[in-house]
């Protein structure tokens, strides 16, 4: 996979958690959900349909399954997988945990609230759960 670059405001926002066969996963800074963020490492892209067909698959390949594990494992309600984009155009795939008692349901976790940041120990534990389920998919 090339070089590329992530978007200052993804970098800042987030926490590496690994790189799966196409998409660096990342851990949005926000404890109020579990919050994965897939960006597929291609510079220039800001919409899936620039992605090559293969990579357009692999993208949707990974989301699911992410999301399958997180779901599972945060024990979700509901899981919403989407790619926005109007604030940060670098492309990348949300992947969040819903609970029926979250802080925004059944409102978007997008614009709602303030984030919460992890505290140090609880964010090591939660990345080292996702990063040993991340390393278990089949992609």
């Amino acid at each position: 996979m090339n070089d590329f670059t992530l978007d200052p405001r993804l970098e800042s926002d987030t926490f590496p958690l690994a790189d799966l066969p196409l998409c660096r996963v990342l851990l949005m800074n926000d404890s109020r959900y579990p919050w994965a963020i897939l960006v597929p490492r291609h510079d220039g892209i800001s919409e899936v349909f620039e992605l090559s067909d293969t990579d357009q698959a692999t993208l949707w390949r990974e989301a699911t399954q992410l999301g399958n594990v997180m779901k599972t494992l945060f024990e979700g309600d509901k899981l919403n997988i989407a790619t926005l984009g109007n604030v940060v155009s670098q492309l990348h795939v949300h992947v969040v945990v819903r609970h029926r008692t979250d802080a925004t349901w059944p409102a978007p976790v997008w614009g709602n609230g303030s984030p919460e940041p992890y505290a140090l120990e609880p964010l090591a534990s939660l990345r080292d759960q996702l990063i040993a389920h991340i390393d278990r998919l089949n992609v």
